[in-house]
């Protein structure tokens, strides 16, 4: 490791202390009093928290003690959204599998991924298992079109879209204007899938949990055996996961 990647890495821990530090104080402190406790001298602590302070971090009165700014509010937030959206989702996965008979899965955004953090098996003998904290690829599933359909503003998604576009099997789509076209009509029927796409045997629908704001907060998805899952039986299991959907955002603050 270089000295410049030793040096970011004490930065980032330092600006770390003085957030623990920041925190650990109802009244808020000064720049002279956060250098002493985390052993450096004012001009680096006036440094980071600077920085800091551009990012949302912490924020004070001029001249007056650093607090804790309402970045963390948005954070914490978001946070506690994906775990209430896991606790919430959970019946609905259950009632999935028990309406569809095939494997329910929870994706949530992250890091511009959609990843897998929950699902039900399907109850049936030959069973498509999903993998918790799996992310998607984005071009090749159907929870990550969705992502890519709903999780960027715009035509954002569809320039993500063709950063790399590999081919998986035979039915990958690894055309930037196919995938396009895909994702137009995934937002304009509210619905993605994959047939094949990124294992031969594998298919999967996808829909957007929606909350406040418009704001994706969760994909409710369902896969099986590419045998029991041809196109008249995915048709049919649009209404059951659109439903999901719905009522899942709902109770989040969503539109529904």
């Amino acid at each position: 490791m270089s000295a410049g990647s030793r040096q970011r890495v004490a930065s980032v821990a330092r600006a770390l202390a003085l957030l623990d530090e920041v925190a650990g104080s109802d009244t808020g402190l000064g720049v002279n009093e956060l250098a002493r406790r985390i052993g450096v001298n004012a001009s680096t602590a006036s440094r980071l928290l600077g920085t800091l302070e551009e990012g949302g971090f912490v924020e004070r009165s001029p001249d007056g003690p650093y607090r804790l700014g309402l970045k963390f509010v948005a954070l914490s937030d978001r946070v506690l959204g994906r775990l209430d959206v896991r606790e919430r989702a959970r019946p609905w996965l259950t009632w999935l599998v028990e309406e569809t008979g095939e494997t329910a899965t929870l994706s949530v955004p992250g890091g511009g991924e959609a990843i897998t953090v929950d699902f039900v098996p399907s109850s049936s003998s030959v069973v498509s298992m999903a993998r918790l904290g799996r992310p998607s690829v984005a071009h090749a599933t159907a929870a990550g079109k969705v992502m890519l359909a709903f999780g960027t503003p715009g035509r954002a998604g569809d320039r993500a879209a063709t950063d790399e576009l590999t081919a998986f099997t035979s039915r990958t789509i690894t055309d930037p204007g196919a995938l396009a076209a895909e994702l137009e009509a995934v937002r304009t029927w509210g619905i993605a899938e994959a047939v094949g796409e990124r294992e031969p045997d594998l298919n999967a629908l996808a829909v957007p949990v929606i909350g406040r704001g418009d704001e994706l907060l969760a994909i409710l998805g369902l896969q099986g055996p590419a045998a029991r899952l041809p196109a008249s039986t995915r048709r049919a299991l649009r209404a059951p996961l659109r439903r999901a959907a719905s009522e899942l955002g709902r109770s989040l603050g969503g539109p529904g």
